[in-house]
């Protein structure tokens, strides 16, 4: 069984929208945020308290892109993953990660000073400044799909998903309207997708069913 623990909208949305694209069975536990103040017997299953915690049997995982990664090499073939024999295997890899290193990275930083912190804490300059680091990097990706429908290998696969995930945290941060057109059409494409239909019912689903806000909470 498939277990994967998650907070709404968090980085553990990338394995849940991988799950539903791939048709998975899974047990999807929806934790308040922040768990590790909030869900202190989380701590138990990963001492960091943060999402996602992800169970395949024994196996444990808990990265966001690693486990998306996982799913596709175990559970293909599947044109979500790009194999080495293919020419955008380098590539593939390396969007897989620019989504959550360069991209989610700065976001986690404009939401801790910018929201999550008390008043007395929050560091408004550092946050602007990590805002526009994000959309700094995005010209990284306007590059590419301003002339490509997807990242790398001309089809829709899990690198996608990982980028897909850090434009879906830019539009919870109301920067949209700042990424460029290139960008902001290619997220509304992979946004309106079935299976992230799918996941975003998936999350609403089990919060309702296990008793937790449904208020987006994107950092973990």
């Amino acid at each position: 069984m498939i277990t994967l623990y998650h907070c709404i909208s968090a980085r553990s949305f990338r394995p849940l929208w991988t799950l539903e694209e791939l048709g998975l069975g899974y047990d999807l536990k929806v934790l308040p945020f922040p768990p590790r103040v909030l869900a202190r017997d989380y701590l138990k299953i990963n001492p960091l308290g943060t999402v996602p915690a992800f169970f395949d049997g024994e196996m444990r995982m808990t990265e966001s892109a690693a486990i998306c990664q996982y799913l596709v090499a175990k559970y293909g073939p599947t044109p979500m993953n790009v194999t080495p024999e293919e020419t955008d295997f380098g590539p593939f890899l390396n969007w897989l990660h620019f989504g959550e290193a360069t991209l989610t990275f700065p976001q986690a930083i404009v939401l801790r000073y910018g929201r999550f912190e008390s008043p007395e804490k929050r560091l408004p300059q550092v946050a602007e400044d990590y805002r526009k680091w994000f959309l700094a990097r995005l010209r990284a990706v306007d590059a590419v799909v301003s002339g490509k429908p997807y990242v790398c290998a001309d089809r829709f696969t899990v690198a996608d998903i990982s980028v897909g995930y850090a434009l879906m945290l830019g539009e919870y941060l109301q920067m949209e309207e700042m990424f460029p057109p290139a960008v902001r059409a290619y997220w509304k494409k992979i946004k309106g997708r079935e299976a992230f239909a799918n996941a975003m019912a998936a999350q609403s689903r089990a919060a309702l069913a296990q008793g937790v806000s449904e208020v987006p909470a994107p950092a973990s």
